[in-house]
Formats: C-alpha cells, structure tokens, sequence
C-alpha cells in the first residue's frame, strides 16, 4: 500500500545478494510500487504516482520496462492491479466512483495510520483500460485484489462483515465468500501458484491496542506497524501464524514451488524504516534474510516461470520518496 512509501526516506546503498543477480531498474523517478506478473511473464502492472498525477494511477509496461502507459481512469485513487488468466482484462481498486479527486490523505495526527477508504471497490477492466464491471458493490471499503491464474479464483479485503476481512470471488464477481472471521485487519493476500494455499498479513489485537483498532476503523483508518505473516488452505481453513516479530511484516507471496514465502519487514527494528526481503518455509522455520540495501524494499512476486523476482524499491534512488521497479534473476 502506498502508505509504506510516505513513511519511508530514500537513499538505499546499492548491491548483489545471494540470490539475486543481474538486476535490472524499470522504472526511473516517482512512486512505483505493488508490481505484479502477467501470465505468460511478458508485461506487469504497477501503481504509480508519477508526473503530474497527485496519487497513485494503475500501469502497464513489458517486462523490461518499456511502454510505460496508464490504464487506470486518472481519477481518484487506485491500488492493487492484478492481470487475469486470459492476459487480457486486469482488476484493480479505484475510488474514482466516489470523486474525481484524490480522496484526503489519512490523519496522522492519531499516528502512522492507513486510510481504508470506504469509496475504494474493485474494478474489472481491459488490458487498453476500458472498465467492464464493477465487481464489488458492498458499504465500506474494497481493494487488495489478487488472482489465482490456475484456479480462476480472485482473493481481496472487504468491508462488508464491518470488519478487515479476506474474502474470494469469482473473475466475474459471483460467489463471494467470507474466509476470515478473527476480528481485526487481514489482507494483502496472496494464492500459492497452484491455487492451494493462501498467504498473507494481519493484525488481530487484543486489550488497548483492539480498542485503537476499532476506535480507527469507525474513521475509515488502520494502524499497519504490527504486522505478521498468515498461512491458510486457499478456502481460509487451518490458519496459521508463522511470525511473531511484533513488528510490521508484509507482502508476503509464495515461491513457485509453494514450500517457502518471501515477504518484507522491518523486524531488525520494529520502529525503523528499513524493510527487507526475507524468505522462510511455510511454518515459519528456516529465515533467511534476501537482501540488504539498507533503505525500503518491498512487493516482491517471483515469475511464473521461477526464474525472476520482481520488486519494489528504493535502491539507487536518486530523489526523497523515489521508489522503483526491478527485475532479478533468481540464484538458488
């Protein structure tokens, strides 16, 4: 989410990992973030707040960076594009039905705090940027939309329980199901590539810190910097907490093979603003941390071939508040 980015100064130290070799930068200046895989791994769609835009806008670009173009209406606010199956419609959350404008930035007076924009829905829409469908029509806010390509399944966060909640649709918008029911904020998911499994980031607070949560929700906000790392079957069933940092943990996505999931955090110092990568098994054993460019790196998405990782950073940037877009080849 677009929040991360406002919180966190550039000025990230440049180099190789482990795992990661011959990276490539996508894009140059602005905000770019949340970036994700088409299906056959020849484009990707990103948000980006860029220009003369005043907030966050959906593109597309080829996999290496070329033909950067909007798709998104320029009205509003969007976040989360995603590709479908067919490599030709995408879905993303817009709040343009709402207002032309972009909607006011959260109060921060009551903290480091997210807005859960109740005009946010989720948008059905061609490749060229025409919107087909509406797909989420429910009070209060929903976005996070994510898709599984082999399943045809799409997993978002809605407010139509009166809470944070992941729920799953079908491409069209039918079916949707509630798949989480423990009060507090569940979202960013994602499915495992073989559509079995799901991942993804919650905050279920207890005492005060439940009472905060409520308290912000009924302002349309939710404080992210006590984040853990969730696993599920992909209906929601047998969940599980896989970190307990107590620290902002995010984005998480499986590997191709679903036996291990990548994600970001900041939990070297859970008050900081350096996030990196880390990789762990799907419970929670093993950590490995991925890298280490000492400012914002983030959204990371392997290829649906294996053999790339894409993700957001500030790496190498050259302005405050600049994050990018790479490319990597993945090393075992």
């Amino acid at each position: 989410m677009r929040g991360w980015i406002l919180l966190l100064a550039a000025g990230a130290l440049c180099g190789q990992t482990k795992h990661l070799t011959n990276m490539k930068q996508l894009t140059a200046g602005g905000q770019n973030a949340e970036a994700y895989w088409a299906p056959d791994g020849k484009r990707i769609i990103f948000q980006s707040t860029r220009g003369e835009l005043q907030c966050d806008q959906i593109f597309l670009m080829n996999a290496d960076g070329s033909d950067q173009r909007m798709v998104s209406t320029g009205k509003g606010r969007t976040t989360c594009g995603y590709f479908l199956p067919d490599n030709k419609h995408i879905v993303y959350g817009s709040t343009h039905e709402g207002g032309d404008a972009c909607p006011a930035s959260p109060d921060r007076s009551k903290g480091y705090v997210w807005a859960v924009y109740p005009s946010y829905d989720i948008y059905l829409a061609t490749d060229a940027g025409k919107i087909e469908k509406r797909l989420t029509d429910a009070a209060g806010y929903d976005a996070e939309a994510t898709v599984n390509f082999k399943t045809k399944k799409i997993v978002y966060t809605s407010m139509a329980s009166g809470d944070l909640d992941m729920w799953t649709m079908n491409l069209d918008g039918s079916g949707k199901k509630r798949i989480t029911t423990a009060q507090g904020y569940d979202g960013g998911a994602v499915f495992s590539h073989d559509g079995k499994q799901l991942v993804w980031r919650a905050n279920h607070p207890q005492g005060a810190e439940m009472r905060r949560y409520l308290d912000l929700l009924k302002d349309g906000l939710t404080s992210p910097m006590k984040m853990e790392i969730f696993v599920a079957a992909a209906d929601g069933k047998n969940a599980k907490q896989i970190t307990n940092f107590g620290c902002a943990s995010f984005a998480p996505s499986f590997t191709p093979d679903g036996k291990k999931i990548i994600f970001a955090s900041n939990k070297h110092n859970c008050d900081g603003r350096k996030f990196e990568l880390f990789m762990m098994n799907t419970d929670g054993g093993s950590l490995e941390q991925v890298t280490d460019f000492g400012g914002f790196t983030s959204f990371p998405e392997f290829s649906p071939d294996g053999r790339k990782l894409l993700f957001c950073s500030d790496k190498d940037s050259k302005s405050r508040y600049e994050f990018n877009i790479f490319t990597a080849e993945w090393a075992r």
